[in-house]
């Protein structure tokens, strides 16, 4: 009887720690057992709520990766985007009667992609050109002068300036700075009767500004007849000189 007695303290001291969910209870006092229980659920509440936070964070993150890597993808060109510019392009420059053949240019942003047909030169320069028909004899030098006929676009293919409705061809001087930088290199190695498409880059075109025909850095296209080649001479009058050519 004593000896059943003896285990009752125990037996009475286990009960309340597993009334409150304590898995294992130490030979302490119950307050003390069960101030270890609310330090070890406290434990546990903060272990789960670092691993949710964790999960959470995982789980956003890809989220925003994925997106992240789906506008990239979005941002990259587009053969799709680009057949559109190509194909709104050619229209309007049905729209200004551009001439056959006519070079099409895609811009996106600073980028200008120039998409011609094989049978164009491309030289290191950035300047484009086709032959239609080689003339015959030399080329001009410097100091001559050259005699043609022009007729100039801009990317949409709208014309916009013509020797041949102005009446008259125009003459100038090789070597003198009188032409931009790309119409003369595209017309230094021409020969009389030949009629060549020059497609001149901005960095070899006209000056830019309020002051000139041009205002913006755009390609410039121009379809060029060398009429002749003419050799000139300095004559001097008294206190009069002038350049004679013939």
């Amino acid at each position: 009887m004593l000896s059943s007695l003896s285990l009752m303290p125990s037996l009475h001291l286990n009960f309340p720690c597993v009334g409150r969910g304590i898995i294992f209870c130490q030979s302490k006092q119950l307050i003390d057992g069960c101030k270890d229980q609310r330090s070890t659920d406290k434990i546990v509440q903060k272990s789960c709520l670092l691993r949710r936070k964790l999960i959470l964070s995982v789980l956003v993150s890809s989220a925003v990766f994925r997106t992240l890597s789906s506008y990239a993808k979005s941002k990259s060109k587009n053969p799709y985007d680009e057949n559109r510019l190509l194909q709104q392009n050619r229209r309007i420059q049905k729209e200004n009667n551009a001439p056959d053949d006519f070079p099409n240019f895609v811009r996106e942003g600073f980028e200008v992609k120039v998409v011609s047909s094989d049978n164009y030169v491309k030289r290191d320069s950035g300047l484009l050109y086709v032959d239609f028909e080689v003339g015959k004899g030399d080329c001009p030098k410097d100091g001559q002068q050259v005699i043609f006929h022009y007729v100039g676009y801009n990317e949409s293919g709208r014309r916009i300036d013509s020797t041949y409705l102005q009446g008259s061809p125009a003459r100038i001087r090789m070597g003198t700075n009188s032409l931009v930088p790309g119409f003369e290199e595209g017309i230094r190695d021409m020969r009389p009767g030949g009629k060549r498409r020059i497609i001149i880059p901005p960095e070899l075109g006209p000056p830019v500004g309020p002051s000139t025909f041009f205002s913006a850095k755009q390609f410039e296209v121009f379809d060029v007849e060398l009429l002749s080649i003419q050799n000139c001479e300095r004559r001097t009058i008294g206190f009069y000189s002038d350049v004679v050519c013939n």
